[in-house]
């Protein structure tokens, strides 16, 4: 009822058109183009900063079929230079970074076989798992449901999951094709590998696990020595640009509060990110922090551990909103 009379306040003249409503070619959900439009915005900014000669992407995360000889058939089609980094990384995402029997994390983790080989079982990755030292040890050639006999509810788990497909982000999956002709269309060159060829150039460099030197290791143009000792990453996180929602329903979807159509109050707008110098109370001190405005004296600062309510007397506008929140 609400879109109903939205739209005949706003388009009453305007002609239908519901048959020439079409799709472009490469058309993703809002949603997943705004993870692309993200990139491109970075990818843009960060060329006016640093002088990029070159994009290396992560277009599949997992490859067990990379060849290296093309001549090379039957098994030995999976067994490249990068088999068991593949087969690794694959496993570290199904089983969440977990021992698969006691979920214990932050361990050296072996490769399980759940049936083990000795006992007939294969080397599919339908039969793998993930496992610390002391319960595959524990288990050793036994049958997983002897071993888990006493936990039933950890046995039926574990069957489950090595049964089911890993749930790849169909975000990625969706977007990454359409990410690279975007690179490409920048005018750099565009390398492109897979996550077990960056676990690959980070285990054979001697470098930690973590989200920035990740991307350092992307592709087989990875230099040999990085120089990553102090870095820092900037975390940056999109948050938007706020809700054009005038009316805001219930969960019945009547009317119960009316937004103003305002964006500033005394200076200061949703997003901007400012320090504080709280001079008196509970939380005196000095903060930098992205602001919420409410249109009265008292605005929502942010913090990546806490939040709470601020005068604008005490805030200074270090950096107007752009859509993004930033965190060191």
């Amino acid at each position: 009822s609400l879109r109903r009379g939205r739209r005949n306040r706003k388009t009453r003249y305007r002609q239908p058109r519901f048959l020439n409503r079409t799709r472009k070619t490469g058309w993703l959900p809002p949603s997943l183009e705004s993870r692309i439009a993200n990139i491109e915005t970075w990818v843009r900014r960060i060329k006016k900063l640093c002088p990029i000669s070159a994009i290396s992407q992560e277009l599949v995360r997992f490859d067990l079929q990379q060849m290296q000889n093309p001549e090379i058939s039957g098994v030995e089609y999976q067994r490249g230079e990068l088999f068991g980094f593949e087969v690794k990384e694959y496993l570290l995402a199904k089983w969440n970074r977990k021992c698969a029997y006691c979920e214990v994390e932050n361990v050296p983790f072996e490769i399980e076989h759940i049936l083990a080989k000795s006992k007939g079982g294969s080397n599919r990755v339908s039969n793998l798992c993930l496992s610390c030292h002391s319960c595959n040890q524990a288990k050793g050639n036994r049958p997983v449901e002897e071993f888990l006999k006493k936990k039933p509810g950890v046995l039926k788990r574990v069957l489950a999951q090595a049964k089911a497909p890993l749930k790849d982000a169909a975000a990625v999956n969706a977007t990454r094709w359409e990410l690279y002709r975007r690179l490409q269309s920048t005018g750099l060159p565009v390398e492109v590998g897979s996550g077990g060829r960056t676990k690959f150039n980070r285990k054979t460099r001697g470098i930690e696990k973590a989200h920035a030197f990740d991307a350092a290791c992307v592709g087989a143009s990875t230099p040999e020595r990085l120089l990553i000792r102090g870095i820092k990453p900037l975390k940056i996180a999109a948050k938007g640009r706020g809700t054009r929602q005038r009316c805001r329903p219930d969960k019945y979807g009547f009317p119960k509060a009316h937004a103003p159509k305002a964006k500033y109050f005394q200076g200061f707008q949703t997003g901007d990110i400012v320090k504080a110098d709280v001079q008196k109370g509970k939380f005196a001190g000095q903060y930098i922090g992205r602001i919420a405005i409410r249109f009265r004296p008292s605005f929502v600062l942010q913090l990546p551990t806490q939040k709470f309510d601020v005068h604008p007397k005490y805030l200074r506008t270090i950096h107007k909103a752009d859509g993004y929140e930033y965190q060191s």
